[in-house]
């Protein structure tokens, strides 16, 4: 590819705040996004920003008594559009966000901070009850039906509560019919486990040796395709997920990527070879992934094993001084985008070309 004909990253519009921004969301089928965050004075912030002809309008605003880390639409439908978060103090919460008084709905999810959520079952994607899987500082993984109030559906908790690992990220997949459902979640040594929940079972788990600080599959609504792991120490791990080997487990490629910690990964929603990862040093990757000619070959034992393919690094741009640590596509317009970064600024950008990707 010759310069001119890469996908370029373009800033569009750079809006600086007087809080910590910990996640970003687009509002689903409309040109707004829901920002949540940190005051100074640790209350939280919900913001929910307009694009209006180049400019960000800011139409609701909320400041509740505990800060918010994460935040997703994943488990909504598409008429009520509500929006599920994690704050600092442990509470899951379900937010109309035309009615940002109190909450829809709201349980005490775990002990200190959610680190991490995720949805399924919603926006129309996809099959299945919808559902909200929570990663929190104690360790635990628990997965919500928004229309069960108090207990959880499935929870997955550490059995000593002093050796108990962060949970940094999780993330849905693999929900392909009604029945089928998984949910992996990464930790702060490393660790990766992929739970199914149509049979309450650890179906695999491995080490990649550095803190997960975030995941990404390629589609939550297909057989177990792709899984990113965002990790410390400048790199991240993609797994192809659809052969496992009993000895080996499933195939991997790790890439060096910022020079820094990989804070998110995530793909684009209209072409799910194309990824991006977020740096600590304040830069967006844009990746894209191809199959080898042959996806599964079978080892001397005559048992099916995944072969990898190739990670392309498509553009890069530096954006910030500060690491970028939240990021999300537009559903609706291929190539618009939303981050926020440390620097206390979230900014819209454009990627342009990639349908040519």
């Amino acid at each position: 590819m010759d310069a001119t004909d890469k996908p370029q990253l373009v800033e569009h519009i750079h809006h600086t705040l007087t809080l910590t921004v910990n996640d970003v969301k687009w509002v689903p089928c409309s040109a707004r996004f829901a920002l949540l965050g940190c005051h100074a004075r640790g209350t939280g912030a919900l913001q929910v920003y307009a694009l209006n002809h180049g400019k960000l309008e800011i139409m609701c605003e909320t400041e509740k008594q505990q800060g918010f880390k994460c935040g997703t639409f994943g488990a909504s439908s598409l008429e009520e559009r509500h929006f599920a978060t994690g704050d600092y103090e442990g509470r899951l919460a379900v937010w109309n966000l035309e009615h940002v008084d109190l909450p829809v709905f709201s349980v005490k999810a775990h002990n200190g901070f959610i680190n991490a959520i995720d949805g399924c079952g919603g926006l129309g994607v996809g099959f299945g009850a919808p559902e909200i899987v929570t990663g929190g500082r104690d360790g635990a993984v628990k997965v919500w039906d928004p229309r069960q109030k108090d207990e959880p559906v499935a929870s997955l908790e550490p059995k000593d509560a002093e050796t108990a690992r962060d949970c940094w990220s999780v993330a849905f997949g693999n929900s392909y019919n009604n029945e089928e459902r998984c949910i992996c979640a990464g930790y702060d040594n490393g660790d990766v486990k992929l739970y199914d929940l149509r049979t309450n079972s650890l179906r695999w788990e491995t080490n990649i040796k550095n803190g997960v600080c975030g995941m990404d599959f390629d589609r939550t609504d297909i057989h177990m395709n792709k899984l990113v792991c965002a990790t410390l120490e400048s790199q991240f791990k993609l797994f192809d997920m659809r052969t496992y080997h009993p000895k080996t487990g499933y195939a991997s490629l790790t890439e060096p990527a910022h020079k820094s910690t990989v804070w998110i990964t995530k793909h684009l929603p209209q072409n799910r070879e194309v990824f991006v990862t977020g740096g600590g040093n304040g830069s967006l990757n844009l990746y894209k992934y191809s199959y080898p000619s042959q996806r599964v070959v079978k080892d001397e034992e005559g048992i099916e094993t995944g072969v990898m393919g190739t990670v392309e690094l498509l553009n890069s741009r530096n954006f910030s001084t500060q690491p970028i640590n939240s990021f999300d596509w537009s559903n609706d317009k291929e190539g618009l985008c939303v981050f926020g970064s440390y620097d206390q600024s979230v900014r819209v950008g454009i990627v342009t070309k990639l349908n040519t990707v």
